[in-house]
């Protein structure tokens, strides 16, 4: 918590003081500039540092919106200390909505990454030697890949009680223990003593409102927590605390077809509840898809056409399945 100059990417940033920084890690094939913008206020007073981070995953907009909306509402804002956001951290992925680096790597796999690595690497080591020195909280916004809609949900590693706390107070819908994935984000973080949370939400090239809303309501009840909202802003409390989810599975398909979704993300079913059916296009079989236990439905699968064994469902109380991030 530091009353002096902070110093990205080799520019001071002095309390109280607002500066974008542009970072050019590296250009396109073309030669054309590339530039990631890191945008800092700082507040006179000294107070913790929080990092606001999306877009890791270039097809992620979900994530992008609600930090842009952090910005444009100023929320960023501080009353006391340093809040970092960076909207889209894998700029090459967002120009061309894909999920992976220009490389073919999932930048959240390669953490803490190398100087003289892939690209996506490359950028990993920058943002882990620039940044995260700095940063006592974080959270990174993303959305589920592959067509798959997560409701709003954050993930923390167990048997972490400072961010059980953190979780409590950013009051997602759902809560998901979610052990840390070797080469993510989190993980180093983690490593480096930062207190990260991870927001899930929505599906991948797509903006949801109601998404964004939770992502930014939590945003603000983290900033409260922490003595850091401007007086401008006001808390708006979630209407039932968050529910943890400590054991959860996917639902897979028993055959190839058209998927006819019947809406039941983010809620409770019953075991035996019709959560979908699968056809065939020419009208000669439906089969449907039930729960297999109750729980509740924390992603979905919004492709049209699935095949046989796709994960179509994420069903929380059963044994712990897959986890992407």
């Amino acid at each position: 918590m530091n009353t002096r100059s902070i110093t990205l990417f080799g520019e001071s940033i002095a309390p109280g003081e607002n500066k974008t920084i542009n970072v050019e890690i590296a250009r396109l094939h073309t030669t054309t500039k590339l530039n990631i913008p890191i945008i800092v206020r700082r507040s006179k007073i000294p107070g913790p540092v929080v990092l606001f981070s999306a877009g890791i995953h270039g097809d992620e907009i979900n994530g992008v919106e609600i930090v842009r909306q952090l910005i444009h509402k100023k929320i960023n804002k501080p009353k006391i200390g340093t809040i970092i956001c960076i909207p889209i951290i894998n700029v090459y992925g967002f120009v061309n909505k894909s999920r992976e680096f220009p490389d073919g790597r999932d930048l959240n796999r390669v953490f803490p990454g190398s100087k003289s690595g892939s690209l996506a690497s490359r950028f990993a080591f920058h943002i882990l030697t620039e940044i995260l020195p700095l940063v006592h909280y974080a959270v990174d916004f993303h959305a589920g890949g592959a067509s798959r809609f997560n409701a709003p949900q954050i993930r923390i590693a167990p048997n972490n009680p400072d961010l059980k706390i953190l979780a409590d107070v950013f009051d997602a819908p759902f809560t998901l223990y979610s052990r840390n994935i070797t080469g993510s984000f989190r993980s180093s973080s983690e490593k480096m003593n930062v207190k990260m949370l991870l927001f899930e939400g929505g599906k991948s090239l797509d903006i949801n409102k109601s998404i964004a809303t939770e992502g930014v309501n939590g945003a603000i009840r983290l900033l409260a927590y922490l003595d850091m909202l401007g007086p401008k802003h006001r808390v708006i409390p979630q209407k039932s605390p968050t529910i943890y989810i400590d054991k959860s599975g996917w639902i897979r398909a028993k055959c190839s077809g058209l998927l006819q979704d019947f809406d039941t993300v983010g809620t409770f079913v019953k075991k035996g509840t019709i959560l979908a059916t699968i056809t065939d296009p020419y009208g000669k079989f439906e089969r449907k898809v039930k729960a297999p236990n109750d729980g509740y439905i924390i992603n979905a699968n919004h492709a049209p056409i699935v095949y046989e064994g796709d994960a179509i469902y994420h069903l929380s109380n059963v044994v712990a399945g897959e986890e992407d991030e």
